[in-house]
């Protein structure tokens, strides 16, 4: 959800591309956004200056952020990469755009500011072409995500504030699906645009004939039968067929296209599509081509990212307005490759009286939570994390958590485990406190000097673990719940309001009394689900993790890989949201701040391949990213 507002003497931009995903690049392809030279608009001001960045790009930043409201959100930042083509540049306008949404709503990104034409690295070849590159600043503030009926509520209110008429909403979101294809696709030549009969499909057509009056090969396809039915579609289509546009009712079309446009359910689809819509969505999962999808690919559900029948595998999708909260989680992100945001311009009283229902983290979210240690930090003021567990068989586990723990900032970990296992854990970190714990009554003093428990790596089910974990439960000290500990917790449920819980889907199914796929189908609804019933906090892991807790809106973890399924890597996960907690976040934050300080670590230690990852292949990374 994005609406352009300038700051200085900025006009809005026409079309407005963000990329959601962290640290990509952003290529910005339209007339009239920014100013040629920078310092003509800006740097005269006094608002921002040149300067060298520490790679070999320009950097603007604002020099003096004092006084100014809208300048002091900038204050926190982080660089993203952004790319300008030079010829496309109005030479008039000169400032920063700032993006952001309604009353309310978290500002979600920056615009771009174009490098001047004699700085020594202001301008590079792509493909033959001039382009300038510049580093900017991006707010550091989680992005709202959206339910569908909160998106079909602004789409509503935009439509009214605009005089009424859905058409004008409709030519701006197919005029940014065309602009997102020519910045993706410039050499894409025969295009085919796969339409619905809801203004999904209008966006389409809209698309299509501005295609088409670019000189393009186009056809529409649709199913036999399915022609427009709303009327601003009905119009669409009407002015795509008047500039001479063919309708095509079979998917052989599909074969030789250069570029496939899914304008045919959004968000619109409940449920399954039927067979034809089925055929028709495995047609272009087979077509060699690559899928744009407007909005949300069809198929995919935009409130939970479950794929209830066949689904489109799109390489990119550019939502309207606001970002669906869906497409970050679950079966979704095996469908929607790169999201894309187009905000349209919609006024801002179109966001009145709506919020996001989800906030997306991602890597600039950590240095607001985790900043640099005063000179006269001491090792208690970092915590105590007591780990427990690591049962005949599986003394590794715990360990991996102590490691972890840390790794990722606690100034001592104790462990809890077996007498078998005191010597090769010591041999493997002597930083940790390592004590053979029988029984309860010797873990009762271990659990009072803890500021955090870590509860459940390798605990196992047997006696031993249900008199370790009970004597944790009744400690009162905070705990971080996995593995075991939340089996015994699935078969003695009990509220455990100083907890975080962090369970995969099979233990969130065993907690809930549901089978996994219930989980799967809407994991949103699941992590409420778990938070309310336990009175905790709930890191719900898997692809598109889910962060929840009562009364909070949840977190989804914008980082992580397939690599990262291994055993071993939840063990990681507690230790590293116990050693947050210990060093003073609260509950919430160390939960959302530890999943995705895990998964990033993961990422960076999957560059040289997810197959094969093993968790203490995050270890070092761990600890580089812990001090961002």
């Amino acid at each position: 959800m994005r609406a352009g507002r300038g700051i200085d003497r900025q006009r809005q931009v026409h079309v407005d591309l963000a990329e959601e995903e962290p640290g990509a690049a952003i290529a910005v392809d339209q007339a009239g956004v920014l100013a040629d030279p920078a310092e003509a608009g800006i740097a005269r001001q006094g608002a921002f200056q040149h300067r060298r960045g520490i790679h070999e790009h320009a950097v603007a930043e604002r020099a003096d952020l004092g006084g100014d409201a809208r300048g002091e959100l900038l204050q926190p930042v982080a660089h993203q990469l952004v790319v300008v083509p030079s010829q496309r540049i109005a030479r008039d306008i000169g400032a920063l755009a700032v993006v952001q949404g309604g009353p309310g709503v978290e500002v979600v990104l920056v615009a771009v500011v174009q490098a001047h034409r004699d700085h020594p690295h202001g301008r590079r070849r792509r493909g033959g072409r001039a382009w300038r590159e510049y580093r900017i600043t991006a707010m550091n503030r989680p992005a709202g995500l959206f339910a569908t009926d909160t998106a079909r509520r602004i789409d509503a209110q935009a439509t009214a504030a605009l005089g009424g008429d859905g058409w004008a909403l409709m030519q701006r979101a197919g005029q940014a699906a065309w602009h997102c294809a020519l910045q993706y696709w410039p050499q894409a030549r025969r295009i085919v645009v796969v339409c619905g009969t809801g203004n999904n499909g209008g966006d389409g057509y809209v698309l299509a004939r501005l295609a088409r009056q670019s000189g393009r090969p186009v056809r529409v396809l649709h199913l036999p039968g399915a022609t427009p039915r709303t009327p601003s579609a009905q119009r669409a289509c009407t002015e795509y067929l008047a500039a001479g546009g063919p309708v095509e009712l079979s998917p052989a079309c599909l074969a030789d296209a250069d570029l496939i446009v899914d304008a045919l359910f959004g968000i619109g689809l409940a449920g399954a599509p039927d067979a034809p819509a089925a055929a028709l969505i495995a047609a272009m999962n087979a077509a060699p081509a690559p899928v744009l999808a407007l909005d949300v690919p069809s198929g995919v559900d935009a409130d939970t990212g479950a794929a209830a029948g066949a689904a489109v595998c799109a390489e990119r999708v550019l939502q309207f307005i606001v970002a669906h909260r869906g497409l970050h989680t679950g079966a979704a992100l095996a469908h929607a490759g790169q999201r894309l945001l187009a905000g349209l311009e919609v006024p801002e009283g179109a966001f009145v009286g709506t919020a996001p229902a989800a906030w997306r983290w991602e890597r600039t979210a950590l240095p607001r939570l985790l900043p640099r240690r005063s000179r006269t930090a001491h090792k208690g003021e970092s915590g105590h994390v007591a780990c427990v567990g690591g049962n005949h068989g599986t003394g590794g586990a715990v360990m991996l958590c102590a490691e972890a723990a840390l790794r990722s900032g606690a100034g001592l970990a104790s462990v809890a485990t077996r007498a078998v296992h005191v010597a090769p854990l010591l041999a493997r970190c002597p930083e940790a406190m390592v004590q053979a714990v029988e029984d309860a009554f010797a873990l009762v003093p271990l659990l009072a000097r803890a500021d955090v428990v870590a509860l459940g790596p390798g605990l196992g089910q047997d006696a031993w673990a249900q008199r370790l974990w009970r004597a944790a439960l009744d400690s009162g000290r905070p705990l971080v719940v996995d593995a075991d500990a939340l089996n015994l917790l699935a078969s003695s449920p009990q509220p455990v309001p100083a907890a975080v819980l962090t369970p995969h889907p099979g233990e969130a199914a065993r907690l809930l009394g549901v089978e996994t796929a219930v989980v799967q189908a809407d994991r949103f609804a699941a992590a409420q689900a778990l938070a309310a019933r336990f009175s905790a906090v709930v890191v719900l892991k898997g692809a598109g993790t889910v962060v929840a807790a009562p009364a909070r809106r949840p977190r989804v973890i914008a980082a992580g890989n397939p690599g990262m399924a291994v055993g071993g890597m939840g063990d990681l996960l507690t230790g590293v949201v116990a050693a947050l907690w210990a060093q003073g976040l609260d509950a919430f934050d160390a939960a959302s701040a530890g999943a995705l300080l895990h998964a990033l670590a993961g990422d960076a230690a999957a560059a040289d391949g997810e197959r094969g990852l093993l968790p203490r292949d995050l270890l070092p990374h761990l600890r580089t990213l812990a001090n961002p």
